[in-house]
């Protein structure tokens, strides 16, 4: 017998940008000068920094250390455990704060959203979210941003909760206000398993608790992504294969009920796995992390999809940055092999990777 069995083949050029060996990371964001910004939530591991930036392969705080570390959960002036940052078009770094650690219920000062200006590498803004806005089950996720709507732009927010209404918060961000919009809408929610089974490594993808029977997970609204032009904002459930999108002048128009802002939606179809990033690019292409197959795909206006990269060193890839540069950047963290999806067992392997593919394409710029 031949001792050259084939084996599934990797696609595209996936090149490691840095490696960590501490606690998993979610987020990664580059700025326009290319400087690396990557985040890590409060999921169990001893974080002693939630955001940090990445130079000459090693992590240091970021802005600082005051910043990361807070004095409680509640905390308006401290990264509390930090989901995702984000680089606008204007080249300034934005932090979503869960104000959930272990995903505990949230309480008001946690749940922000802060501003940091890469010239000065200090916070010039923060927008600490109502209790009627960021609630108490609410766990945002991801951010996305268009300057040229209001005065000095708009940001976009999904709430992905796994035990309360899911949703999309818009941010007027010169007066501070956010609201609600799709409102635990069908489309925001998860898949129950009667019509979507996630597959992860060859098993399927359930919550595993130690001393319990497995049980579905629950996590919402998650990816999000604008498109080129600015009119549609797409996004997905965390466990479901469905694209959705919606109108961004319904989601800012603040004269529309709930009603007319739903009627705006439109189900863009099977994007072919299930998902936990989005990003875009300015050819008006959506990629997708599919945690399924250890890849990274993207999507064309009409409908149709190509692998950027699929690669087995691609253990649950999370959340993607294009930058400048021309690269895709994109974490993978292991997350399904946590103790909470394997029986109370921790199968994750450090190290953690952030890895980067040339797609020759950038960012989407609305400023």
């Amino acid at each position: 017998m031949s001792d050259s069995l084939m084996t599934d083949e990797p696609c595209g050029d996936l090149e490691v940008v840095a490696t960590f060996t501490g606690p998993m990371p979610t987020g990664v964001s580059v700025s326009h000068t290319g400087r690396i910004f990557v985040n890590f939530p409060k999921w169990g591991d001893e974080v002693t920094a939630s955001v940090v930036e990445v130079v000459d392969g090693e992590s240091r705080p970021y802005p600082d250390t005051a910043w990361n570390s807070p004095t409680g959960d509640d905390d308006s002036d401290a990264f509390v455990s930090v989901q995702c940052v984000v680089v606008d078009p204007a080249d300034r770094l934005w932090v979503v704060d869960t104000g959930s650690p272990m995903l505990a219920p949230t309480r008001p000062g946690g749940p922000k959203l802060v501003c940091v200006d890469l010239t000065t590498n200090s916070v010039t803004r923060k927008i600490v979210f109502p209790a009627d806005v960021a609630l108490p089950t609410s766990y945002i996720n991801d951010v996305r941003f268009d300057l040229r709507r209001g005065a000095a732009g708009t940001a976009f927010v999904t709430d992905s909760s796994g035990n309360g209404p899911n949703g999309i918060i818009v941010v007027d961000l010169a007066s501070g206000d956010s609201w609600r919009r799709l409102h635990d809408h069908p489309s925001t929610k998860t898949e129950p398993l009667t019509g979507f089974h996630p597959l992860v490594e060859g098993r399927e993808f359930l919550k595993r608790p130690a001393d319990g029977p497995p049980a579905p997970l629950t996590m919402g609204s998650d990816g999000i992504a604008i498109s080129a032009d600015g009119s549609r904002l797409y996004y997905c459930p965390l466990t479901s294969r469905r694209l959705y999108s919606v109108s961004v002048d319904a989601l800012v128009d603040r004269g529309l009920d709930d009603a007319e802002v739903a009627a705006t939606v439109t189900d863009e179809g099977d994007k072919g796995s299930a998902s936990d990033g989005l990003e875009s690019d300015d050819a008006g292409r959506i990629y997708l992390t599919a945690y399924e197959q250890n890849a990274v795909l993207r999507r064309y206006s009409d409908g149709h999809l190509e692998t950027v990269a699929h690669d087995p060193r691609l253990l649950w890839p999370d959340t993607m940055s294009i930058a400048t540069d021309g690269h895709l950047y994109v974490t993978a963290n292991q997350l399904h092999r946590q103790p909470d999806y394997q029986g109370g067992v921790d199968r994750r392997q450090r190290p953690y990777v952030l890895f980067r593919t040339r797609i020759d394409a950038g960012p989407v710029l609305l400023r």
